[in-house]
């Protein structure tokens, strides 16, 4: 069963256009801002398990800096294969925290 968990503080989110990694509960996440929305997904690459927080944000979507597969960031598919896909999770306001659904 999934929970809300605290990730962060509203403030330690990343700027817009941003991706930052977080870590919690063993899980590394890559969250980025976009339209003034963040949004949370896998940080490790399905495909050569590139970080994908350090990858760049264009067009709703992050690059893995590794080898430039894309993955929408709502959504968490690739727009190289539909098949491959990182898991994304909800985000949602609670005072000044962030809490994330695992």
């Amino acid at each position: 069963m999934n929970e809300w968990v605290r990730l962060c503080s509203r403030a330690e989110l990343p700027y817009e256009g941003k991706a930052k990694e977080f870590i919690l509960h063993g899980k590394t996440l890559c969250v980025a801002t976009i339209h003034g929305q963040s949004l949370a997904l896998d940080n490790v690459c399905p495909h050569r398990g590139g970080p994908l927080a350090e990858g760049t944000i264009e067009a709703g979507k992050v690059t893995c800096p590794w080898h430039q597969w894309e993955f929408d960031l709502a959504t968490g598919v690739s727009t190289h294969s539909p098949d491959a896909r990182v898991a994304s999770y909800p985000l949602r306001g609670n005072g000044d925290d962030v809490m994330v659904e695992i």
